[in-house]
């Protein structure tokens, strides 16, 4: 069965804290592919500062470095909230032999259990949580710590039992995983860097930081 990873957000812009952990996931989960989708309204987030199609010609530049990244625009043709459960179901439909692996970060854990039809998103992919920095298990909820009760697992070979329903939480010490990691960046630093004229191109991919200059964002 092919082993399809997912990973949403506004990528406004993508950098390499997205790209860098993504690859060594993939690696590390023998994914045949990563999906990059760009959100159209985030339900948890300030509407994005640049727009959709801008977001998503980033996007797809950055997935032309990497043969395993591709990108995926269904979220900013769907009107209203871009909520992840639609567009898994969505994904189900569309490749119906495939397992799917939902990638976020520990930040967005904490708040999983607020998340539109939380359940339901576990009964349509296995959940993979990278580490961030600043960020640590301790601080999860009730909620959250009754849910990887039942659905943590500690190793690969778990995910492989079922087709859904399972939570991995990712070592920080896989190899290469600190580069991306060690970068602790976020899109809105990287924002405030351009628009304060600071160098930005230690973050994020050379096709990505061209696109940004000649478009004059974040200005």
């Amino acid at each position: 069965m092919k082993r399809l990873g997912i990973l949403g957000g506004t990528f406004d812009p993508i950098h390499l804290g997205h790209t860098l952990p993504a690859k060594v996931v993939a690696q590390h989960l023998s994914l045949d592919e990563i999906l990059f989708i760009p959100t159209s309204i985030p339900p948890h987030k300030a509407s994005p500062r640049v727009s959709a199609a801008h977001r998503a010609s980033m996007v797809q530049l950055a997935c032309t470095e990497e043969p395993l990244f591709n990108s995926d625009e269904r979220e900013l043709h769907r009107e209203g909230y871009s909520y992840t459960v639609d567009t898994l179901k969505a994904l189900v439909q569309d490749y119906p032999q495939t397992q799917l692996y939902f990638i976020i970060g520990l930040d967005s854990l904490l708040t999983f259990t607020t998340w539109h039809q939380y359940h339901d998103i576990l009964s349509l992919c296995h959940l993979v949580v990278n580490t961030r920095p600043n960020y640590q298990l301790t601080d999860l909820n009730l909620a959250t710590q009754n849910l990887l009760k039942h659905h943590k697992v500690d190793d690969i070979a778990s995910l492989e039992t079922t087709r859904t329903g399972k939570i991995l939480i990712l070592s920080n010490d896989l190899p290469d995983y600190k580069q991306g990691l060690d970068l602790n960046i976020s899109s809105s630093e990287i924002r405030q860097r351009i628009s304060s004229q600071q160098p930005c191109d230690h973050l994020l991919s050379e096709s990505v930081c061209a696109f940004i200059n000649k478009n004059k964002l974040y200005r």
